[in-house]
């Protein structure tokens, strides 16, 4: 399988988690792709017509694509474990959407900074999102940290990825202010191997 990725996506992240996780990282080749929704990746168009990265390339199919695609296909692939059976299912699926919305909110902030020119920007259209994260962030310390303690699944997976993307672009923001039991669950959960090998570098 050949995996189609940039090292600083966090959505490419959840899936180099899962990989290690369900030791299938050496399964994979990595194919570095810069790509931006203002100068798509031309290599990637043909395994993924949105050209984003996660993309995942494999002989038996179509290359698939989407973060939770590929994650529910590896997992699957490694015998179905990170995807509980009903009815934790729907509280594990509930998680993964809900920090794919915190990485997108977070990600559109990120462009809204680097790719408008400074007199284009909108800085109520960032706050829009960055209460978008709140709320989220909020949720998850009121409602989730007891499913987040339990067995290891990919609502785990990707909320870990998504708070550590807010530390990675927006630390300043400080989302773990009045958040204290998901901060340290974050703090736990961010010593797994998988996650430290998968720290994305400075840029």
């Amino acid at each position: 399988m050949k995996l189609y990725y940039s090292p600083t996506s966090p959505y490419v992240r959840k899936v180099m988690v899962l990989l290690h996780e369900t030791g299938q990282i050496d399964d994979v080749t990595l194919e570095t792709m810069n790509t931006t929704p203002l100068a798509p990746d031309a290599a990637l168009l043909s395994k993924n017509p949105l050209t984003k990265v996660p993309a995942l390339e494999r002989s038996e199919g179509p290359t698939l694509y989407d973060s939770r695609v590929i994650c529910a296909y590896l997992d699957d692939r490694a015998g179905g474990k990170l995807y509980p059976a009903a009815p934790r299912r729907w509280d594990t699926l509930t998680l993964e959407a809900t920090a794919d919305g915190i990485l997108d909110a977070a990600l559109l902030m990120v462009y809204e900074g680097r790719m408008r020119p400074d007199d284009k920007q909108m800085p109520e259209w960032a706050e829009g999102q960055w209460g978008k994260i709140e709320r989220a962030v909020a949720v998850l310390n009121s409602r989730w940290v007891s499913h987040l303690s339990g067995p290891l699944d990919m609502g785990q997976i990707a909320v870990g990825c998504a708070l550590s993307y807010l530390d990675f672009r927006h630390d300043a923001r400080n989302w773990r202010k009045g958040n204290d039991a998901l901060a340290n669950w974050a703090k736990t959960f961010d010593s797994r191997p998988s996650m430290q090998a998968t720290v994305p570098p400075a840029a």
